[in-house]
Parts: C-alpha cells; structure tokens; sequence
C-alpha cells in the first residue's frame, strides 16, 4: 500500500528560498489524491490545463502560470520526494511545461507535466519523450530513504531509450536518490570515463554501453502486492490437469508473499520425467506473480563465461546471458526460469556455470565482469526443471524447495487427451468438435500406443495427427465427419 508523510519537511537549502515541504509516497499512478506537487492558490485558481516554467533564476520555488494577463507566481507547497530532482531539472534548464491539476484544500494539486517546447541547444526535445520517460521511472520507483542534504495520456515515455550521452546525463540528474546508491555511484564513474579524453575510444564506448543498459532497467526495490490465491488457483485449474500438491505448494509460496511482501527465500525446483509440464508450470508462476521471466537453458551453457560477461579489455566484449536478461526485461524484479537444472555442471575449462548461479540464487548480488557492478537481485525469483535431482550438486539444490512431479497414469492422460489435448487442436485448426470424435476404444487404443512414453508431450503430438487426418478427409474426399474408433486407430498409427 502506498505510504504518504506529509509531515516530512524537506531541509531548507543555503542558496535558495525553500518554500515546500516534501512527502514520501510509493504511489505508481498520479493523480489528484496522490500529486506530484502542490501549488499555493491563494486568491488565484489556476486553470486544469496550464502553461509555464518551474522559477530558478532567483532560486525561487514557485511555477510561473502564463495568464491572460500575464505571468503570475505561486509557490510550491509540497513535492513528491521523489521529484525534487526533476523540478529543480526542470527549472534550471528554463523547460516550457503544461502542468495538469484540479484546486484542493491544500493547493493546486498536478498529477501531469508534459513538455510543450524547449529550444535550448544540446537538449532532448519533446518528440523525443524524456520528461515522460523520467515521470513515468520516477513513479515506478520507491520514494528515498531521506532527503539529500547538499543535492545539487497520449505520451508514452517508456519507448524511449537511454543511449546518448545528453539522455543518460539527464536522466542521472533527475532520478536522484531513486537509484540504489552502488548503481549512482557506478554511474557516476562510468559517465566520468565516457566524458573522458584521457581514455581511448573503445573504453568511452563500452563506458556509454554500460550506462546504456544499466539505466535502462528499473531497479525495483523488494517489496512485492498481494497476489490473489483464488484467481491464482483458477489459472492453475485451467491450465493443469490434476497436480493437486503442485497446485497446493505454489499456493502457500503466494499465501507466504501476501504475508511478507517479500519473495520467498528459496526458489522452486521442479523434478519430474520430461513432457509432464515442468516448464508449463514455471510460465504459470510467472504469470501467477505478474513478473516478466527469462529462461537459462543450461544444457546449451558451458562456459561460465556466457553467464557473467566478458571484461572490458576486449574489443568485441558484452555483458553475459543472466545481465541480457535484466536488460531485456527492463525490471530488476523479474523470473528465471532455469531449464534443466541437471544438465549444470562444468564445461570446457572457462568455469562451472553451477558456480555462477550459485550467487544468483543467493540473492546478495551478482558482478557481471562487463557491467563490473554488483548487480541487486532481491527481486529475483528462480524457478527451475530437472529430470533427475541426483544430477544436482547438493550445494545447487540446497537452495530450492524441491516439488516432484510425477508421471501420469493411463486413466489421467485418457482425461488430458479428450479434454484438453484434441479440443485446443481442433480450435486451432478451426474443425468443430463433432467433425472430429475419437470414440471410446479408439481413445484406450491412443493410449495403448503411447503407455510407454511418459508426459503428455506424445498425447499432444498424437492428437495433432488424428485432426489433422480429419481435416484432410473433410476437404480432400469431403465426408461430413470423422470418428475414429479402435482399428482406425491403430491403422492411423502404423
């Protein structure tokens, strides 16, 4: 739930006047309820749309209204903690804004900026959406521990991205104490290279990449909603046939973040015979937990080196796989799904990629050798697949709650075959379901066929078979209907 301190009054600095106090909140969406800022009115009532620059030339702060007759003044009472930075960007660089508000109690109360024009030279301009895209980051954030003592509906700003060096600075400036701090002061020092001349091109290059792509997630902090178990259990029910302990243990891991806020301590390992689902079940969670997920396949991985980058000292280097996924999702909070977790183990003499995910599942940090940043991974939630645990080195499944996932039997894939296998076919296919009917003797004989393959996976591709067939005969020799019983079958089969 979203926290607001009204009470928290903001140090006046020594160099301007300090007209505002400053509240926390953690609101993501602004509004009249939740501000931006709040400006005095006095005897004046602004208009729900106006015009003009936040005052600093005077280090005055107030927000000069463009009237009908003429520009007038009012003060800034209160600002979002987390806008101190922006505004005082805003002001500074004599930004031409539209400000969006409705009259309150307490004050003019905007819940929009939006830029109209600006003409300075080496600034983005309004096309290019960075006032959006730094409003839009700011609200995503969580407000800041304090504030710094000595610190210096058409729109949408998400689309863009930080790659210049004007952008990145910008963006520095503005986002303030909303950074962790190791990634601030990260930035700092990179950004002190990409602007240097005593460093060589390909340094200021990787420097400017670096920043490129750190500062494009958002670093969430670990504080997760409520997730609501009844329409988590439908999603399960809809999707999965059965697995009523695998339901009942992701249930209590949502029970368990509705009571904390937080990510459990362990991630899931899920062990069972291939095409029973196991990834199925991960993509769920996903869903379930409303996060973005990534997938790590570690039977393609075996250079550690493809998980933590390469440094800086080559020319063609880049950041690993684990750090490409921050970068791809755009969020520190995120999934990794982890496909055979059993297939980890030390590869061609470049380190053990087990190793390496050993520290991001401890969730204390990960250093990627290009990024050359510990990168914050409370936010991380790894789900992982087996075959076989006793593949896994104890110290690797040390660190998951392990669920088993056994094999159907011949009575639950019958059900999963006509209830869920052949109907999703026959919708992608566009056949109706009485075009195509596989009869009682023909539905034991599908299973007879396949009794010695475990999953579902060969039920899938058994039922695409018999549609397609279907599908064939109603448009080729134009029959009305296929049933397919016993023998029909077996032939279809052999």
């Amino acid at each position: 739930m979203p926290v607001y301190d009204f009470k928290n009054a903001a140090k006046p600095q020594k160099d301007f006047v300090c007209t505002y106090t400053t509240f926390k909140s953690n609101a993501h969406t602004a509004s009249v309820e939740h501000p931006i800022l709040i400006i005095e009115e006095n005897e004046q009532s602004w208009q729900h749309h106006s015009t003009g620059i936040f005052s600093n030339p005077d280090k005055q702060t107030s927000f000069e209204f463009n009237t009908e007759t003429g520009v007038c003044k009012g003060n800034i009472l209160k600002i979002d903690l987390r806008f101190i930075s922006l505004i005082r960007w805003l002001g500074e660089n004599r930004v031409n804004v539209k400000i969006t508000g409705d009259s309150t109690a307490s004050g003019f109360a905007v819940y929009k900026i939006r830029e109209i024009a600006y003409s300075g030279a080496g600034r983005l301009s309004a096309d290019d959406g960075f006032l959006q895209f730094m409003i839009e980051r700011l609200l995503s954030s969580n407000a800041p521990a304090e504030t710094p003592a000595d610190e210096d509906e058409a729109e949408n700003g998400d689309s863009l991205k930080l790659t210049s060096l004007t952008s990145i600075t910008d963006f520095l400036t503005c986002a303030g104490r909303t950074l962790p701090d190791n990634i601030q002061l990260w930035a700092r020092r990179n950004l002190s290279v990409a602007r240097s001349s005593e460093v060589t091109p390909e340094e200021k290059r990787h420097a400017q990449r670096a920043l490129s792509i750190m500062l494009n997630i958002q670093w969430k902090s670990n504080y997760f909603e409520s997730i609501d178990p009844v329409e988590a259990r439908r999603i399960l029910d809809e999707e999965l046939f059965g697995m009523e302990s695998v339901k009942q243990r992701i249930i209590e891991t949502i029970i368990q973040i509705n009571r904390t806020h937080t990510l459990p301590a362990y991630g899931i390992l899920l062990v069972g015979p291939a095409g029973t689902g196991k990834s199925q079940i991960a993509y769920l969670v996903a869903r379930i937990l409303k996060l973005p997920w990534t997938t790590l396949d570690m039977s393609s991985i075996n250079d550690a080196e493809q998980l933590t980058g390469s440094s800086r000292i080559y020319s063609n280097a880049k950041p690993g796989i684990i750090m490409e996924a921050f970068n791809i999702a755009g969020e520190s909070n995120l999934v990794f799904i982890i496909n055979e977790l059993d297939k980890a183990a030390s590869g061609n003499g470049g380190g053990n990629p087990a190793d390496v995910l050993l520290t991001l599942l401890d969730n204390l940090g990960f250093t990627d050798n290009y990024m050359e940043c510990l990168i914050p991974t409370v936010g991380v939630y790894p789900i992982a697949t087996a075959n076989d645990k006793e593949n896994i080195s104890a110290p690797l499944l040390s660190r998951f709650a392990v669920i088993d996932i056994p094999d159907y039997t011949a009575s639950e894939k019958k059900t999963i075959f006509s209830r869920f296998c052949l109907p999703k076919v026959l919708k992608r296919m566009g056949l109706n379901e009485d075009e195509c009917v596989v009869l009682d003797d023909g539905l034991d004989a599908v299973i007879e066929i396949f009794k010695n393959t475990t999953g579902i996976r060969d039920l899938e591709q058994a039922a695409e078979h018999i549609a397609a067939h279907a599908l064939y005969q109603i448009e080729v020799n134009h029959v009305k209907y296929m049933h397919f019983n016993k023998e029909m079958v077996t032939a279809l089969f052999n």
